[in-house]
């Protein structure tokens, strides 16, 4: 039988496995797609070039998100010298700042023992650790949102707190500037207003700070906004110039107000948001039924922290399900709040058996898959080929994603043995630390050379020689930044017919030594293909190979026409 651990060692070697779990694997991976490229490609031209106010991405300004997350990459890069090492730092620290600000808040609401529970319950939510591992703009801001709702909780449900009241206009602000949902927290003032209503419609005396005290949230927010809006309308009032306003018209308004209220992508029914709770929240989302009766009695009881937690999560909801455009990573502001408005009732739920028998079975459903998963890479079974031939990915993968794979579910299998479903809680902790190693130390290094497309420009680089120059058509942010010298291209977003209009002429001035890589679908009838090589395939894209001789600069055919957001 497991030993239970005395009580005050708990939360510091909780604290050791979150971080040992989430940190693994920094430094052994690429920046990998869709994401992740883009944001390091424009924090790495902010280095090189010292210019930070404007992200590029390539020769074009990239105006589809604010700076802030690139400037935090940027930084992070300048402090360790090594993008490899540092692109995925800033999630790894919006992860932990959230984990421990939910988990003092849980100290300070309830008790000291209700912060461990809410701590394992953000934690233990299969896309809170998903993000904390890719380099994107959502875990940073999640980090933001925390700080805003920090503030907010201890101003709101402990005394008046202005500082801690300017801190989450603040956060809120500069969460806004970073990913333009950042200004959601201030909703919480809605649930906080229908709460006190509710008390004083009951006859019960309201304690706590003044509504107006809620007023200093503008000048903060705006404080916080300016961090980046106010070097931006210095540079449009004093060096004016089209590009910029097309940038600031791009990313204030269509990237805000116009992808909210009519999406021209990832265009999801109502009710999408439900399967990503259900799915992605995992194991925790299942739990929820058992939630909604105690929830409910804690509402009606005028339990204010349940009031802001919960219609806080609501508005939220509600909101994004307003949209047209739906992702599932924009739900992850909210699962801060959720854990912490679900760790005063975990230790109840806990105690119940067929709570404890669904976490037991959480895991040994995990344990399964895995393990059958392993077997079919190891003993090269014809769907594991097929998915590694369908991505142009080599077969000596099998053995490495098999071992692991089964290494995990032999590990997991003895816990499950030794833990039994008694300590089923302590049993899901230790599988998410160990699922987030195996991602982390395993499978995505793996899989990274074909993953992040440096596999395809290392071959590019063998081929044309250390001599050559290269360009790139109808290219991806990962092949400008994995190529192996400086590389030459005609803009991003420009039409491929464009980008041929220049990449010609660019051929023709040096044949012998100008190799031009292009996306198999944008190849240009102006080109001899018997002259074509066929140099692979990268992020299910097939990639073509020619030197400057195989343009006919004589050729006035009309060529592809697109543009890589179009594709």
């Amino acid at each position: 039988m497991p030993v239970a651990l005395p009580r005050r060692w708990r939360l510091p070697l909780l604290w050791l496995l979150i971080i040992a779990a989430l940190a693994a694997g920094i430094g052994l991976r690429q920046p990998q797609p869709p994401d992740e490229p883009r944001f390091v490609l424009a924090a790495r031209a902010m280095v090189e070039s010292g210019q930070w106010l404007l992200p590029h991405r390539g020769v074009e300004l990239y105006a589809e998100k604010p700076p802030v997350f690139m400037w935090l990459q940027a930084a992070a890069y300048e402090i360790v010298g090594s993008w490899q090492w540092s692109f995925l730092l800033p999630s790894l620290l919006g992860a932990l700042l959230s984990l421990w600000l939910i988990s003092d808040l849980a100290r300070r609401l309830w008790s000291p023992r209700h912060s461990v529970y809410a701590l394992a319950a953000l934690f233990c939510t299969l896309q809170f650790g998903l993000m904390a591992k890719r380099a994107q703009i959502d875990m940073v801001l999640v980090g933001m949102t925390t700080v805003a709702l920090w503030g907010l909780m201890r101003h709101l449900c402990e005394r008046r707190n202005l500082p801690a009241l300017w801190l989450a206009g603040f956060a809120a602000g500069v969460g806004t500037v970073t990913k333009g949902v950042g200004f959601l927290p201030l909703l919480m003032v809605l649930p906080w207003f229908g709460w006190w209503l509710y008390q004083r419609r009951r006859g019960h005396r309201v304690e706590g700070p003044h509504p107006a005290t809620l007023l200093w949230l503008i000048p903060a927010f705006l404080l916080g906004v300016g961090v980046w809006l106010a070097p931006l309308g210095w540079a449009l009032l004093h060096t004016p110039s089209a590009e910029l306003q097309a940038y600031a018209h791009e990313l204030l308004f269509k990237q805000t107000g116009t992808r909210y209220a009519n999406a021209w992508h990832h265009r999801q029914p109502v009710w999408y948001y439900l399967q990503v709770i259900l799915t992605l929240w995992l194991p925790g989302s299942l739990l929820l039924p058992m939630l909604f009766k105690p929830w409910w009695r804690r509402l009606r009881r005028g339990d204010r922290r349940q009031w802001l937690l919960l219609g806080w999560a609501v508005l939220v909801l509600v909101f994004f399900s307003a949209s047209p455009g739906k992702r599932e990573v924009y739900l992850l502001p909210m699962l801060p709040a959720m854990a912490l408005a679900v760790a005063p009732l975990l230790p109840g739920l806990l105690r119940r058996l067929c709570v404890r028998r669904y976490l037991f079975g959480y895991s040994v459903v995990l344990m399964l898959a895995t393990g059958v998963l392993g077997v079919m890479l190891m003993t090269e079974h014809p769907w594991a080929v097929a998915q590694l031939e369908r991505r142009a990915m080599p077969d000596t993968l099998l053995p490495v994603l098999g071992d692991g794979l089964l290494t995990f579910a032999i590990a997991l299998a003895t816990l499950i043995v030794w833990l039994r479903v008694r300590r089923a809680a302590t049993l899901v902790l230790l599988t998410h630390g160990m699922l987030w190693m195996l991602y982390g130390l395993v499978l995505i290094p793996a899989l990274d050379p074909y993953a992040s497309a440096s596999a395809l420009m290392r071959r590019v680089g063998a081929r044309i020689g250390p001599d050559a120059e290269l360009a790139l058509v109808a290219w991806r942010e990962q092949n400008l930044l994995q190529a192996d010298r400086p590389v030459r291209e005609f803009g991003f977003k420009r039409p491929w017919a464009e980008q041929w209009h220049d990449a010609g002429p660019w051929l023709a001035e040096a044949p012998d030594k100008r190799w031009l890589l292009v996306l198999d679908d944008a190849m240009s009838p102006c080109v001899d293909p018997a002259k074509v090589i066929d140099i692979g395939v990268a992020n299910r894209n097939r990639w073509q190979l020619l030197p400057g001789t195989a343009w006919d600069p004589e050729c006035h055919a009309e060529r592809t026409g697109s543009t890589a957001e179009e594709d």
